[in-house]
């Protein structure tokens, strides 16, 4: 499901890791990267580049001028513009980027590729979003959660700093939508299928998708559908089955996938919580 690239010297690191946007969907590439004296060659790329400055300040060459970063700060950069990138401060720079292709930011907009006047952004609410969906999603890059959490913010990117022409918010039937959504993912608990699958079926697009899920259910699709494996693991811990065998039944990827979820709706480990109602039985 992932594949990781790393580069560390003894002060410098880079980390790449490839997420997938929906079980069978299209890549799409993390990189996490802390360089005190490192300065990139000039290149471009074939993507969006969407970073976010997490520490001490990067200068960066890019249509003729220089962009100082500094933490919080979100840059943007067009594909196959030529830019360059170097510490702007005696201690360093790192960031979080990734890579993205122009579908993904113009889902939920009209008027073609968007444009972005200023590449550098101050967004606080956005670059902390951008920030905890690329740390998380390095770490465990569920395809459905992918989905669920990138073209989101990336849209939301598109749709407050670029030149695009903006549709609705509004989607009609919103609430049957997310039912039908809600259902599916019900279904298909182990397997389940991909949004751009599930909006092409419903006649919708990704965002409208999301949209119509996210207002209906007040969390996106993925947490849904991880919140009612943690419910249908509870009755398989119950029944004496161990975190181990429980996790790939209900579609956890590893045990590990199932412990974060089952702590965060529950407070407690899988294990802890086959312990206790155990020890509370006859």
């Amino acid at each position: 499901m992932g594949q990781e690239g790393r580069q560390v010297s003894a002060r410098e690191q880079a980390l790449w890791t490839r997420a997938h946007l929906g079980r069978c969907g299209p890549p799409l590439d993390l990189l996490t990267a802390r360089f005190d004296q490192h300065r990139y060659a000039p290149h471009a790329h074939e993507e969006f580049t969407i970073g976010v400055c997490v520490g001490g300040s990067e200068i960066i060459d890019y249509r003729g001028g220089h962009i100082r970063t500094g933490p919080g700060s979100i840059v943007v950069l067009a594909p196959g513009e030529m830019h360059t990138g170097g510490p702007g401060a005696c201690d360093g720079y790192a960031y979080r980027a990734l890579y993205a292709q122009t579908p993904l930011l113009t889902d939920g907009t009209l008027g073609g590729l968007p444009h972005f006047r200023e590449p550098l952004l101050d967004d606080p609410e956005l670059a902390a979003a951008l920030r905890a969906a690329h740390t998380e999603l390095s770490l465990c890059p569920d395809p459905l959660e992918a989905e669920s959490r990138l073209p989101w913010l990336l849209t939301a990117l598109a749709r407050r700093h670029s030149t695009a022409r903006q549709v609705s918010d509004t989607v009609p039937g919103a609430g049957h939508i997310a039912h039908a959504v809600r259902d599916r993912l019900a279904d298909e608990l182990t397997t389940p299928p991909s949004l751009a699958d599930l909006a092409a079926d419903l006649g919708l697009s990704r965002y409208q998708l999301l949209r119509a899920f996210r207002t209906t259910m007040g969390i996106p699709p993925y947490a849904w559908l991880a919140q009612y494996r943690v419910v249908r693991a509870r009755g398989l811990l119950e029944s004496g089955l161990r975190p181990a065998e429980v996790a790939g039944l209900v579609g956890f990827a590893d045990q590990a996938h199932l412990t974060r979820w089952f702590r965060r709706v529950l407070g407690v480990t899988p294990a802890a919580y086959r312990n206790s109602v155990q020890d509370r039985g006859c």
